[in-house]
């Protein structure tokens, strides 16, 4: 690894911390997590993550390096072993994923994020299910976001296209009104085209004021959008910096973000 002459205005993070300030006050906090999916073997190694009011936050970094795992981990879908998640200053380590919902995080996961036989209207409507009595005020607010799902809300959802899909679960996701939301690699599987608008979707929800964290393996259109971004490596923060400043930081690319090095 060369020491490029103005190489690493991303900040090297063996200790999982960093000087990049956070974009708001600050309202969750992962603390020095050790998770994983078989007892005594752990994904995770003591990564940290903190997320500011209505900031967007990347992650991105090699395959297995426990990307998905940590947004898991943070919403209570994989058992955390060591360290703890904080919402407000409230502790919410391995809390089940409903309760989080009730207090306003709510997550899109990768696969299997929509109800393929219900219509567009009826998967919204699961995602009001704590709240049913809302469901007008939060149906304008999700489709004011989303034209799409207003016009298509008689469609089957397994009808869609995958962008649509991903479009639906978003906006179910965002029913019980989220402060919080974790994304999964939003754009897996889609077509360029299809990426683009996910991609301009989430900034539309980012910009209604939810504070969103999204794990992506589109490193380059992830840290074009994000505020702030971390690099896993291994389970561990890696580097971590605006995304301006990974995206074009000669050592992230060199060793995770190849496919980056001819972003000008």
């Amino acid at each position: 690894m060369s020491d490029a002459p103005g190489a690493s205005d991303a900040h090297p993070q063996g200790d999982g911390h960093g000087s990049t300030p956070l974009t708001g006050e600050e309202i969750l906090a992962a603390e020095h997590i050790v998770a994983g999916y078989i007892p005594e073997v752990n994904i995770l190694n003591g990564c940290n993550l903190t997320l500011g009011d209505q900031e967007m936050v990347g992650v991105i970094g090699p395959n297995g390096a426990g990307k998905s795992t940590l947004v898991k981990a943070m919403f209570g879908l994989v058992d955390i072993r060591e360290g703890r998640v904080t919402l407000r200053g409230e502790d919410i380590t391995n809390l089940p994923a409903h309760t989080l919902v009730s207090k306003g995080v709510g997550y899109v996961p990768q696969v299997a994020n929509v109800f393929p036989r219900l219509t567009v209207e009826e998967n919204l409507e699961m995602g009001l299910y704590l709240a049913p009595k809302r469901w007008k005020e939060r149906f304008e607010f999700v489709t004011d976001l989303f034209p799409l799902l207003r016009d298509r809300r008689k469609q089957r959802t397994g009808s869609l296209s995958g962008g649509e899909r991903q479009m639906v679960a978003m906006g179910r996701a965002l029913m019980m009104e989220p402060s919080v939301l974790f994304l999964d690699e939003p754009s897996a599987g889609l077509s360029p085209a299809n990426q683009d608008e996910v991609f301009k979707r989430v900034k539309v929800i980012n910009q209604a004021g939810v504070a969103v964290v999204m794990v992506e393996q589109n490193a380059r259109r992830c840290l074009q959008i994000c505020h702030r971004a971390y690099v896993l490596d291994q389970g561990r923060n890696a580097y971590t910096g605006t995304g301006q400043e990974l995206l074009h930081d000669p050592k992230v690319i060199e060793l995770y973000l190849g496919t980056l090095a001819k972003v000008k």
